[in-house]
């Protein structure tokens, strides 16, 4: 039923190729690592993108596990998909390391009510999408399987306004500005692990 969801919402976004790998709904916490990001690297490889987006590793909003897996599994495979020492067994049949240039993790300027608070990436990148936000809307209610959360979600897409916003969390070549204290804008105090 999810992966007819998302091809009718693929359609409604004019998206020209989904892929929808095979792990259970609300366990991505319960998988092995190496082996999803065996199979996101290999997407990478093959796909060639020049821009990964992903959950942070907070989850998103609604700090759900499954989002917050995704970030770990995607922060990894955009990592290792450039490295010709990690699956070295995928390069053959003209797959090659392929490192992606950007990596954002979606954010936001705000939390759900009722639903323990996260601490999302700052936002860096602001994009407008006012002309696409009725899609965006349609493609949402193609899951059907989601319809509870839709009046949530229609309530916070409408108050976000006509932007998404992301944060870089990785990039090939300088495109941040580079800070000059650790402790610019936050308290004193710090942890290294």
């Amino acid at each position: 039923m999810r992966r007819k969801e998302f091809a009718a919402a693929c359609e409604i976004l004019q998206v020209s190729r989904g892929i929808v790998l095979d792990y259970p709904d609300g366990q991505l916490h319960r998988q092995d690592a190496y082996r999803v990001v065996y199979e996101l690297a290999l997407q990478l490889r093959r796909f060639r993108p020049h821009v990964l987006l992903t959950f942070g590793p907070e989850g998103g909003v609604t700090g759900h596990t499954d989002h917050s897996m995704a970030s770990v599994f995607a922060t990894l495979a955009f990592h290792w998909a450039g490295r010709s020492n990690r699956f070295p067994d995928q390069l053959e049949g003209g797959v090659t390391p392929h490192q992606t240039q950007k990596l954002y993790y979606g954010a936001a300027n705000f939390t759900l009510p009722g639903r323990p608070p996260v601490v999302a990436p700052p936002v860096t990148a602001v994009i407008e999408i006012g002309k696409y936000l009725d899609a965006k809307i349609t493609a949402f209610k193609a899951h059907a399987s989601q319809a509870p959360l839709l009046p949530m979600f229609q309530e916070n897409i409408r108050r976000r306004g006509e932007q998404e916003t992301f944060h870089l969390a990785a990039s090939v070549g300088p495109t941040m500005a580079q800070e000059t204290d650790l402790f610019s804008g936050s308290e004193a105090g710090v942890l290294c692990a």
